[in-house]
């Protein structure tokens, strides 16, 4: 079965390869904090079916405890070492065979390898952690390899550290209109994959969560950003397929046989 990629929404998708489903960064919730869902359903119960879920840090709205709380017994775990103790609520994941990773590690599970390569990200738990821990991308190798940014910065050392992929999840926006260092906007991402140069992109983390009270603020700022990269990624990778989904679609991207 080709590769198949399902975008939930934010940093959550589904990489099915290998007869293996790979779910990245769970968020299964209408409301965040002070983030409110103004795109797409909350992703359904098939949304939650998994072999393994990556983890990519410790912000809420990348690790979010009550979505791994849903995922069935038995589903493996990727976390960013020291999670466990920066985030006291996953040592409740008794049901779920979690393991704590850093770059360079390998993880095997079902028909892929799972491959943990760093990221360019504020890895605290928000908004004093004092723990640290490393910010993480993934490389999902099966029949495609496949690279999950998370969230990151763009980087010198990118391409090198994350290895020739067919298919490449990158992020390009946030919850918010401005987005610090350690993140990728429209025209990073672009950049990042001119250097990486995969045979397939999707954009993702924008226009899914949006601050309440932002609705009628400059919205168009939460949902353009995937237009952009659209557009810039044609200028700057044209040999590139970019697949822009909407919010609970999937797409089976050419991979290099």
């Amino acid at each position: 079965m080709p590769v198949e990629i399902t975008w939930w929404g934010h940093a959550t998708c589904t990489v099915e390869d290998a007869n293996t489903r790979v779910l990245t960064d769970p968020l299964f919730v209408r409301r965040l904090a002070h983030l409110r869902r103004r795109r797409g359903e909350v992703p359904p119960a098939e949304a939650w079916r998994a072999d393994v879920a990556l983890v990519s840090h410790l912000h809420a709205d990348h690790l979010h405890v009550p979505s791994l709380a849903r995922l069935a017994p038995g589903t493996r775990l990727l976390v960013p070492r020291g999670a466990p103790r920066a985030v006291p609520g996953l040592r409740r994941l008794a049901h779920l065979e979690m393991s704590e990773v850093a770059p360079g590690d390998e993880v095997a599970v079902g028909g892929v390898r799972v491959r943990v390569v760093p990221a360019r990200h504020d890895g605290r738990r928000l908004p004093l952690g004092p723990h640290h821990s490393p910010a993480l991308g993934y490389v999902v190798e099966g029949e495609a390899r496949t690279y999950f940014a998370g969230d990151t910065g763009l980087f010198a050392s990118m391409a090198e550290e994350v290895g020739d992929v067919d298919v490449a999840l990158l992020p390009v926006g946030g919850w918010g209109p401005y987005l610090g260092e350690g993140h990728l906007d429209a025209g990073r991402a672009a950049e990042a994959l001119a250097q990486l140069g995969p045979r397939s992109a999707v954009p993702v983390h924008y226009g899914t969560f949006w601050p309440i009270g932002m609705d009628a603020v400059r919205p168009h700022e939460f949902h353009a950003p995937g237009e952009e990269f659209v557009r810039l990624a044609a200028e700057r990778a044209p040999s590139v397929a970019v697949h822009r989904l909407g919010h609970g679609e999937s797409v089976r991207p050419e991979v290099a046989r």
